[in-house]
This record gives structure tokens, sequence and C-alpha cells, in this order.
């Protein structure tokens, strides 16, 4: 490689460096170039969605079991929560049946 190569690839990652990227390569199925490459391209803007999905990846990696009341939480979040529905039932003793 002639030193001009050598040098245009020394720049270009020294211009990545300055945004606060990397570049690297990594091992993957051929099935998943195209869900890796939108992920790590997602991952470099800096965004709150990309800081979200880095925090759903990193958790999912870490395989940390959920914290408890995840369930709560997310009927709190319904849109429901101040509808103020009438979800009684009327009681039935039901059908008598000859046996």
């Amino acid at each position: 490689m002639g030193s001009s190569q050598k040098r245009a690839i020394q720049n270009y990652r020294s211009r990545l460096g300055e945004r606060g990227l990397a570049r690297f390569e990594v091992l993957g199925r051929d099935a998943d170039r195209d869900l890796i490459r939108s992920l790590a391209r997602r991952l470099s803007e800096d965004t709150p969605e990309a800081s979200e999905l880095r925090a759903a990846v990193s958790k999912s990696i870490a395989g940390e079991p959920p914290k408890p009341g995840g369930i709560l939480a997310a009927l709190r979040r319904s849109p429901l929560v101040d509808a103020e529905l009438d979800l009684s039932r009327p009681r039935e003793e039901g059908r008598k049946v000859d046996l």
C-alpha cells in the first residue's frame, strides 16, 4: 500500500475519532449483515433514540432479569388509567341441571 493511501486512511480514522467514532470489524452471519449495519448506523447517531437503543441492547446482552413490578408499571402507563371504566359483572347463580 502506498504512502498516500496510508495517509488517507490515517486522516479518515482521525476524522472519525474527532467525531467520537471508531472503525472496527465484526464477525457474524451473512444473513445478519443488514441488521448489524443498520444497528451500527443508528448507534453512531447522537440522538435520544440511539441512547434508548443502546440501553435496550446492553440490557438484553447483560442477561439481567427484568425488574419486579414491570407489568404493574406498564398498566399504570396505560391510557385507560383515568377512564373510570365500570368493570363489575352481575353475579348469576347459573342454571339448574338434572343429573
